[in-house]
């Protein structure tokens, strides 16, 4: 058979598409960086008459018409498993074109199909098609594969900017309905410097990192002062969510070489890539690099086979008997709870059958030029907690190590207290003592 010939029966404009939509049509789409932008950026246009079209999505990148506009609440409604800066705004404007569906990462996509919801497409991006009939759903399996084997229909944007991937990326053209034929750069992640106190955060975890971990850290400052301050480790490995710079630039200077993991030795797996195009290079057509399903990868029984895990994970808030805020305060909701406790757990079950893992969350002692702080007696009325105090290991500030695991709430107030910042430290013990803590 010419696969060529079937690709060809199936490429789409976007306007062709858009006409298949109806009203309540449930539509699902890859993640970040594999974001379908074309058919996002058009889906406002669909037909006047098309009503309450759900379309779930993980961090977007870019603003979308079809969430950002009041005359659009009723037509639509992004069902976000996780914010970015984007989504926050549109929700920061109390438009009703956006709401968050809790989830542990792993088993998003389960719990949707289980709910009883019909996932009528799922539409994503590809590298184009090989010889064989082949293409490549590119730096995101995370949640592809499992909407793809639920959806009804498969609608792929075809990116020649999009690298070939190994791992469970690949989709056949005969499991595909249409094309979209789409040339335009993937987005990159904005690479930040940490700041003196995420700095001073990073060493800390860097002397919790022995020669032989293996870790899963994300982006933003904090990780990238850690990958600074690990740079005289020995045979690193990676299994993470988000493969990122920062592990490249590890990788090159010969800190992680991927040889003493339990699981996948000599190989990076993670579910998705997210960085420069330096980073999508690296990946294009390189066997080293898996990238598998999220309920692979962040799976905490899958995470717990590498001997001495390390999870390194960020937070929002934490009160002082060790519940961690990471995704809203209050009911002003932020990011997501995506990987952060699937990867926690993971490396935590990692520790408790002996075998060196370590699960750490790493936050900033202070907001507002050190007027807050973010260790609090109580948390705010409405947060939700992220990480329940009973499977937290350890807790990092610019101000030290507090290990919770195992303790009484007497000695997690008191660690607790000790990494807080200086001017609010007699504040914190006066709490804790009026709520008979300590």
């Amino acid at each position: 058979m010419k696969w060529k010939d079937v690709y060809d029966s199936k490429v789409r404009t976007v306007e062709e598409v858009l006409k298949e939509i109806k009203s309540k049509s449930v539509i699902t789409t890859a993640v970040v960086p594999m974001t379908p932008k074309v058919f996002l950026e058009n889906l406002h246009r669909v037909d006047k008459g098309v009503k309450n079209v759900e379309v779930y999505t993980i961090l977007n990148t870019t603003y979308f018409e079809f969430q950002d506009k009041e005359e659009y609440e009723g037509r639509f409604i992004n069902n976000s498993w996780f914010y970015g800066p984007a989504d926050r705004a549109v929700a920061e404007k109390g438009l009703k074109t956006i709401t968050y569906v809790p989830n542990n990462a792993h088993h998003a996509i389960v719990d949707l199909v289980q709910s009883g919801k019909k996932i009528n497409y799922f539409v994503g991006t590809a590298s184009p098609m090989d010889e064989h009939g082949y293409l490549s759903l590119s730096c995101s399996a995370f949640i592809e594969k499992d909407l793809i084997d639920a959806a009804e229909k498969v609608i792929l944007e075809v990116n020649p900017n999009a690298p070939r991937t190994f791992g469970e990326t690949e989709i056949h053209i005969s499991k595909v309905d249409y094309i979209i034929e789409v040339d335009y750069p993937l987005p990159e992640e904005v690479l930040v410097m940490p700041t003196e106190v995420e700095e001073r955060i990073g060493h800390y975890i860097a002397e919790l990192i022995e020669d032989g971990s293996t870790i899963q850290m994300g982006i933003g400052g904090v990780p990238y002062a850690v990958s600074k301050f690990i740079e005289n480790k020995k045979d690193l490995g990676v299994h993470t969510e988000m493969l990122t710079e920062g592990m490249l630039e590890l990788y090159e200077k010969g800190v992680i070489t991927n040889e003493k993991k339990t699981l996948w030795p000599g190989k990076f797996i993670c579910a998705f890539v997210f960085g420069t195009k330096r980073l999508y290079d690296f990946v294009n057509n390189n066997p080293s690099v898996m990238v598998m399903r999220g309920s692979y990868t962040n799976n905490p029984d899958v995470i717990a086979q590498n001997n001495k895990m390390v999870s390194i994970n960020s937070a929002l808030m934490v009160d002082l008997t060790g519940q961690v805020v990471s995704e809203a305060i209050g009911t002003r909701h932020y990011s997501g709870t995506g990987g952060q406790l699937d990867t926690h757990r993971g490396a935590v079950k990692c520790a408790r059958q002996g075998r060196g893992g370590k699960g750490i969350l790493a936050i900033r002692s202070t907001a507002k030029n050190d007027t807050v702080s973010k260790i609090v007696p109580v948390l705010p009325l409405g947060s939700p907690v992220t990480v329940p105090r009973q499977e937290v290991d350890y807790v990092v500030t610019e101000y030290g190590v507090a290990q919770l695991r195992g303790r009484t709430v007497r000695e997690r107030v008191k660690a607790m207290i000790g990494i807080a910042h200086p001017d609010h430290r007699d504040y914190l013990k006066k709490e804790a003592e009026k709520l008979g803590l300590i």
